[in-house]
Protein backbone atom coordinates (compact mmCIF):
# COMPACT_ATOMS: atom_id res chain seq x y z
CA UNK A 1 0.00 0.00 0.00
CA UNK A 2 1.38 3.72 -0.92
CA UNK A 3 1.96 6.39 1.58
CA UNK A 4 0.01 8.88 -0.35
CA UNK A 5 -3.18 8.56 0.99
CA UNK A 6 -5.03 8.04 -2.51
CA UNK A 7 -4.07 11.21 -3.68
CA UNK A 8 -2.06 11.07 -6.90
CA UNK A 9 0.33 13.59 -7.67
CA UNK A 10 -0.35 15.10 -10.92
CA UNK A 11 1.77 14.25 -14.32
CA UNK A 12 4.16 16.81 -15.47
CA UNK A 13 2.92 19.60 -17.86
CA UNK A 14 3.58 18.41 -21.42
CA UNK A 15 5.67 20.97 -23.56
CA UNK A 16 3.08 21.11 -26.26
CA UNK A 17 2.51 24.56 -27.99
CA UNK A 18 -0.58 26.55 -26.92
CA UNK A 19 -3.84 27.13 -29.40
CA UNK A 20 -3.20 30.48 -31.35
CA UNK A 21 -5.72 32.94 -29.68
CA UNK A 22 -8.64 34.20 -31.29
CA UNK A 23 -8.56 37.33 -33.31
CA UNK A 24 -11.94 38.02 -34.56
CA UNK A 25 -15.39 37.65 -33.21
CA UNK A 26 -18.05 37.81 -35.45
CA UNK A 27 -21.99 38.81 -34.51
CA UNK A 28 -24.02 37.69 -37.60
CA UNK A 29 -27.66 36.43 -37.94
CA UNK A 30 -27.97 32.94 -38.23
CA UNK A 31 -31.59 32.60 -40.08
CA UNK A 32 -33.12 33.75 -36.36
CA UNK A 33 -30.82 34.14 -33.15
CA UNK A 34 -27.98 36.20 -33.49
CA UNK A 35 -24.83 34.25 -32.88
CA UNK A 36 -21.18 35.12 -31.31
CA UNK A 37 -18.49 33.18 -33.67
CA UNK A 38 -14.70 33.25 -32.79
CA UNK A 39 -12.12 32.99 -35.57
CA UNK A 40 -8.37 32.77 -35.13
CA UNK A 41 -6.20 35.41 -37.60
CA UNK A 42 -6.37 32.93 -40.68
CA UNK A 43 -10.61 33.21 -39.88
CA UNK A 44 -10.65 29.24 -38.95
CA UNK A 45 -13.16 28.49 -36.89
CA UNK A 46 -12.99 28.44 -33.46
CA UNK A 47 -16.27 28.52 -31.51
CA UNK A 48 -19.72 29.64 -31.79
CA UNK A 49 -21.92 30.74 -29.16
CA UNK A 50 -25.23 33.08 -28.14
CA UNK A 51 -24.66 36.63 -29.10
CA UNK A 52 -26.74 37.71 -25.96
CA UNK A 53 -24.29 36.21 -23.50
CA UNK A 54 -21.84 38.32 -20.73
CA UNK A 55 -18.78 37.19 -22.65
CA UNK A 56 -19.72 39.04 -26.18
CA UNK A 57 -20.15 42.19 -23.53
CA UNK A 58 -16.97 41.51 -21.97
CA UNK A 59 -15.26 40.50 -24.96
CA UNK A 60 -16.57 43.27 -26.88
CA UNK A 61 -16.16 46.39 -24.55
CA UNK A 62 -14.31 49.21 -25.61
CA UNK A 63 -14.02 48.03 -29.12
CA UNK A 64 -15.94 49.39 -32.64
CA UNK A 65 -16.82 46.46 -34.42
CA UNK A 66 -16.26 46.89 -38.40
CA UNK A 67 -19.68 46.30 -40.41
CA UNK A 68 -20.17 43.62 -42.67
CA UNK A 69 -17.95 40.27 -43.35
CA UNK A 70 -18.65 40.38 -47.27
CA UNK A 71 -14.88 40.60 -48.41
CA UNK A 72 -13.56 37.48 -49.86
CA UNK A 73 -11.30 36.73 -46.77
CA UNK A 74 -14.47 36.00 -45.05
CA UNK A 75 -15.84 33.94 -47.95
CA UNK A 76 -15.03 30.39 -46.67
CA UNK A 77 -15.46 31.10 -42.90
CA UNK A 78 -18.97 32.44 -43.26
CA UNK A 79 -20.21 30.35 -46.47
CA UNK A 80 -23.15 29.00 -44.44
CA UNK A 81 -24.48 32.52 -44.22
CA UNK A 82 -26.53 34.96 -46.72
CA UNK A 83 -25.23 37.66 -48.43
CA UNK A 84 -27.74 40.27 -46.36
CA UNK A 85 -26.62 38.53 -43.24
CA UNK A 86 -22.88 38.25 -43.77
CA UNK A 87 -23.46 42.57 -45.16
CA UNK A 88 -25.04 43.06 -41.75
CA UNK A 89 -22.59 41.36 -39.52
CA UNK A 90 -20.41 43.37 -36.76
CA UNK A 91 -16.59 42.33 -37.28
CA UNK A 92 -14.69 42.76 -33.76
CA UNK A 93 -10.80 42.61 -33.92
CA UNK A 94 -9.96 41.14 -30.71
CA UNK A 95 -6.37 42.42 -28.37
CA UNK A 96 -4.32 39.61 -28.54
Amino acid sequence: MGQNYGIAVPPAHGGAPHRAPARYLVLIDAGGPTVARLFLATREPVAEFDAGSEEVAVMTQGLVPARGADGPEWDRALEGHSADERAAAEVYTLDV
